[in-house]
């Protein structure tokens, strides 16, 4: 599952080569973000998509469940 948010995260930021911008949660760095309603780690990958319960983009809320 670590290997999935890495290369959802700082993979697709190393990609697109905006690493220095996006990626990990840095000051200075863009903020999009979701809220999860519980830890996704651990979870089974079936479980993942029921876990987010606020989307942020840019600043703004995109997604409340």
């Amino acid at each position: 599952m670590e290997t999935a948010v890495c290369g959802y995260t700082m993979g697709l930021a190393c990609a697109d080569f905006l690493e220095a911008e996006r990626g990990s949660p840095t000051v200075g760095k863009a903020a999009d973000f979701v809220v999860r309603s519980r830890g996704i780690l651990r979870a089974v990958p079936e479980g993942v998509p029921g876990a987010v319960a606020e989307t942020v983009v840019g600043g703004v809320v995109e997604h409340i469940v």
